[in-house]
């Protein structure tokens, strides 16, 4: 059984972007210390640079302690100022929750991460008008699935209206 706990000091970054408005580095930590139901990670942001883009969870619930640096939080239709010891809560519902952490200020932005973790997860980016579908399949093939809110079809689209096909 795993040590239940871990020092940030220790931990290792194993994702790591580097794409232009959307570099980091995160620190996911979770299932080292035993976690079963929660998501743990350390994400440091360099000056001028955000995690991900303005995004809202169906499934999974958000908090944020911002450890170290300064920067702004979009939540919603509204930008807060966001520094050290801040706690930041995203819960789950549509664009009135989307959220966003950008670090405007000079050194690098770090804060824990802390989430519910859902096997299924749909994500709404209000920016981009984009819907993300991602599903956890417990060891079998997964899904992760980026569409277009304008590429929405109607539910019988595709579907033949014959009756089905019965073999005798």
């Amino acid at each position: 059984m795993p040590k239940p706990f871990v020092n940030l000091a220790d931990v290792e970054f194993t994702d790591v972007e580097a794409n232009g408005t959307y570099t980091s580095r995160r620190a996911q930590f979770s299932a080292a210390i035993g976690a079963r139901k929660l998501g743990y990670n350390l994400t440091e942001l360099p000056p001028g640079t955000a995690q991900c883009p303005f995004h809202s969870h169906r499934a999974e619930e958000e908090m944020f302690l911002i450890l170290d640096g300064e920067g702004e939080l979009r939540y919603g239709p509204d930008t807060y100022r966001i520094r050290r010891h801040d706690v930041i809560a995203c819960p789950t519902g549509d664009a009135s929750t989307a959220h966003q952490i950008i670090n405007t200020g000079t050194t690098t932005l770090r804060y824990l991460a802390l989430s519910s973790m859902s096997d299924i997860e749909v994500c709404e980016y209000p920016d981009s008008n984009k819907t993300g579908v991602y599903v956890q399949a417990g060891g079998g093939p997964g899904l992760r699935q980026m569409f277009r809110a304008e590429g929405t079809v109607d539910y019988y689209d595709r579907e033949s209206n014959e009756p089905p096909r019965r073999d005798v």
